[in-house]
């Protein structure tokens, strides 16, 4: 009889690994916060050359709608998608640029069981696919 992924492995190590995996993961990324400071009077980029000028979301969002005017009016108008497709990925860029990760304060006992789960499931689970 094949166990975890046609291998001898065994069930047992795979289920163990994954709930401590999940578990141990779960943990993590519980622990850790994620802020931003978007808005659309934000400066998402600065250029130098101009003597500083930052480009907000909210001056994003001119060429955005020019864009989506000029596509209702024509739709193969290639300005209007250059303009609509330009603006659509400068905010994504800008609003992903903007995103800060921290971590909450943890006792170092805490660090150690998320890591030991996480990384010790995965050893299992990964383990329990490995034929003997």
């Amino acid at each position: 009889m094949n166990g975890a992924g046609g291998s001898s492995g065994g069930v047992g190590r795979f289920f163990i690994g994954v709930i401590m995996m999940c578990g141990g993961f779960y943990m993590l990324l519980n622990a850790i916060t994620v802020t931003t400071n978007f808005g659309f009077s934000s400066r998402l980029y600065r250029i130098e050359q101009l003597g500083g000028l930052g480009i907000t979301g909210g001056t994003l969002m001119i060429p955005l709608i020019l864009g989506i005017g000029l596509i209702f009016y024509n739709a193969k108008n290639i300005l209007g998608w250059l303009l609509f497709l330009g603006s659509i990925v400068a905010l994504i860029f800008g609003v992903i640029s903007s995103i800060r990760f921290g971590i909450h304060a943890m006792s170092s006992f805490d660090l150690i069981v998320i890591l030991v789960l996480a990384i010790g499931g995965l050893g299992l689970f990964l383990r329990s696919l490995k034929s003997f």
